[in-house]
């Protein structure tokens, strides 16, 4: 069912978004995007005389309730932004809960604690589910940032809502739209942008995109793996030597299908992993001993920006090197730079995971 097919007068809502946001050591937010991206939910929900039950994690507490990673941090900041009153509730489940829901009016929110204080939460269990469950007449998932994640409040509690009451929020089906635009939908050259620290983490991104991309761009610290694959010197370069061999197969299969993966030609290399270590640049095929890669090299840039500014549309997952560092940050920020003009040109441009939107964040191209 769609959203707008839903009357939520009188309802009580269970929302699941992902209010995973910063906090300062104050408890201050400091970047509430992941709130604003929900808002067009929460609103339409409340403006319709819904009663909005809040449930997301904070965090990754560990045992149990931890105040640092408490919903309640939140509380005020949700009210301003809404516009709505919002109660808080010390737990997710149980009594208290039902107590609190009981006294919800229409048009009013009750923000629950931090769903992942229960151990049941990212285990996915059953019961634990069906309890968050109760609480509601209609489901509404727009927790776009863990929908992967077959979590209790994410996938499991859907099962306990008929088809008629439960939907995707306005985030998530933007987001899967934008998904869809890009994999079924992109129009040609389709580039990929693939970076980050290991081949184990992108292996099924790039498996997919081997029939969908023209090019697939690799960055960041798996790309030494991929060239000690053809038999390079990586020096002390992160490499994942157990997936050597599936390097291989996916340069292999890349030639099969007619797509082309680029690897970096240079990096920038360090004596140590520290931002004031040593540097120089060098080639990757020979990178001395006792001397790492941690971010590409000048013709790296020069190479990636020209096929991203000749691309039509560009997914980034994944940053180019540890660009956390100011000394290893040039090759992020120039592909972001490409991605920008590339979009201005008239690409469609798609930026998914945290570390690249924390990489557009810190050079100022949200926008």
């Amino acid at each position: 069912m769609h959203i707008d097919a839903i009357d939520f007068k009188g309802k009580k809502v269970l929302v699941r978004v992902d209010f995973n946001v910063p906090l300062s050591e104050n408890f201050q937010i400091s970047d509430d995007k992941r709130i604003k991206a929900a808002l067009p939910t929460l609103k339409k929900v409340l403006e319709q005389g819904g009663r909005l039950i809040i449930v997301s994690h904070l965090g990754r507490p560990k045992n149990g309730p931890e105040h640092k990673f408490s919903l309640v941090h939140l509380r005020s900041h949700l009210a301003l932004l809404t516009e709505a009153n919002v109660d808080f509730v010390k737990d997710c489940i149980g009594h208290e809960v039902e107590g609190a829901i009981n006294k919800l009016s229409d048009g009013q929110i009750l923000l629950l604690e931090n769903v992942r204080f229960y151990k049941e939460e990212t285990k996915g269990d059953e019961a634990f589910a069906k309890s968050l469950a109760k609480h509601a007449d209609i489901y509404i998932n727009d927790a776009f940032g863990t929908a992967h994640r077959a979590h209790a409040s994410t996938t499991i509690v859907a099962k306990y809502f008929t088809s008629e009451c439960r939907c995707f929020g306005y985030l998530m089906d933007k987001e899967v739209a934008n998904a869809r635009r890009v994999l079924e939908g992109s129009e040609q050259p389709f580039t990929a942008i693939i970076g980050g620290a290991k081949v184990s983490d992108k292996i099924e991104i790039i498996e997919n995109l081997l029939s969908r991309a023209d090019h697939i761009l690799i960055g960041g610290g798996m790309a030494y793996t991929f060239f000690k694959a053809k038999g390079g010197q990586v020096g002390s370069s992160l490499v994942e030597d157990e997936k050597i061999n599936l390097a291989k197969e996916l340069l292999l299969k890349a030639k099969e299908k007619g797509v082309q993966i680029h690897l970096p030609e240079d990096s920038i290399l360090a004596d140590a992993f520290d931002n004031n270590a040593q540097t120089k640049e060098g080639d990757n095929m020979q990178i001395p001993d006792n001397w790492m890669g941690l971010d590409i090299g000048s013709k790296a840039v020069v190479q990636f920006s020209d096929i991203i500014e000749q691309s039509k549309t560009v997914l980034w997952n994944g940053p180019m090197g540890v660009f956390e560092m100011s000394s290893f940050q040039n090759g992020t920020q120039k592909v972001a730079e490409a991605l920008v003009r590339a979009t201005d040109k008239g690409a469609f441009t798609l930026i998914g995971g945290g570390d690249s939107a924390a990489a557009i964040k810190k050079f100022n191209f949200s926008d």
